[in-house]
């Protein structure tokens, strides 16, 4: 694997693209195109119809929230005009503002959609847990600057693993119609003074990853005991539960799909994780009904129902 791919100027590209997308969400309302407020959407659209000189709609594999950061946000179109791979790639990225780049982009088959085909979603919620406040990283972590025991929230988190009603951790406002989701793993671990808390599940709810966030913080404080989020989960009830971590902490890492479709693999952000080494869909995915209904696989449904495509955001 490389960081370093040639992009092709000979070839024209056509008929429907599969696009890696990074940004920084500070700037934004979220991912979703709003007529009174500026979105991701509606940025990369603009820059796409400047390329193809005609008008592109494009659809992506999760709505991230207000201010939520992406470093891998898979989307696909169908081009209305051929361009090459370098015109897709550099001509966007010459249009886009610089919060959003275009990492790659690649031909993908008919079926091919970025959000029904998406075998799981993972993100990265990333504390700077110091006395002082951020300057460099002001804009993509979350300060904390009460000790916090990454040992203790783990161990919390781990109730939430599985298939489970998360009617506690979801939004006042979420529209979906089941809270059932299933989290493949959460994981919390320190490297210096940053904690990262490492989620992943076939869909999430909105605002749920930051209300789990919140609930492990506290947890983290020392102010409550392992059991916590357990027994937030069994509350089934958000009014009872703790509050909202901040957006600018949270990022949207990977959209897992089968390899059958051939997507570019590439580091798994942010980059100030780097220093971890690992590449995006390296971890084997489980064996859930979900997946395998994704992959076209015939499934038996769960006592729940089979969950439903992600309508929430994190």
């Amino acid at each position: 694997m490389t960081l370093f791919r040639p992009l092709d100027d000979r070839h024209p590209l056509s008929g429907r693209l599969a696009l890696g997308v990074e940004y920084d969400g500070s700037a934004y309302c979220g991912w979703q195109r709003l007529k009174h407020a500026p979105s991701v959407q509606a940025e990369l659209e603009r820059a796409l119809a400047k390329v193809a000189s005609r008008p592109v709609t494009v659809h992506a594999s999760g709505r991230t929230d207000s201010g939520v950061h992406a470093t891998r946000q898979i989307v696909h179109f169908d081009a209305p005009a051929p361009r090459s791979q370098k015109a897709w790639v550099f001509g966007v990225n010459a249009n886009l503002a610089r919060d959003v780049a275009v990492r790659w982009v690649c031909e993908v088959p008919e079926d091919f959609h970025a959000r029904f085909k998406a075998l799981a979603r993972r993100y990265r919620y990333v504390i700077l847990n110091q006395p002082s406040r951020p300057v460099l990283e002001r804009a993509n972590v979350t300060w904390c600057r009460d000790p916090l025991d990454a040992d203790a929230m783990h161990r919390a988190a781990q109730a939430l693993v599985g298939e489970h009603d998360f009617s506690s951790f979801r939004a006042a406002g979420c529209q979906s119609k089941t809270p059932w989701r299933h989290l493949h793993f959460i994981e919390v671990h320190r490297h210096g003074p940053l904690v990262v808390i490492d989620v992943q599940g076939n869909a999430f709810l909105h605002h749920m990853i930051r209300n789990i966030v919140g609930a492990l913080v506290t947890v983290g404080r020392g102010e409550r005991g392992d059991d916590y989020l357990a027994g937030l989960l069994a509350l089934k009830d958000r009014t009872l539960s703790d509050v909202t971590a901040p957006a600018c902490g949270l990022h949207f890492v990977d959209s897992l799909y089968d390899e059958t479709w051939g997507l570019p693999r590439e580091p798994l952000g942010p980059n100030l994780l780097a220093f971890l080494g690992e590449w995006t869909g390296e971890r084997e995915l489980p064996a859930c009904p979900m997946v395998e209904f994704r992959r076209g696989r015939p499934v038996a449904e769960s006592t729940s129902g089979v969950p439903e495509v992600e309508e929430g955001k994190s």
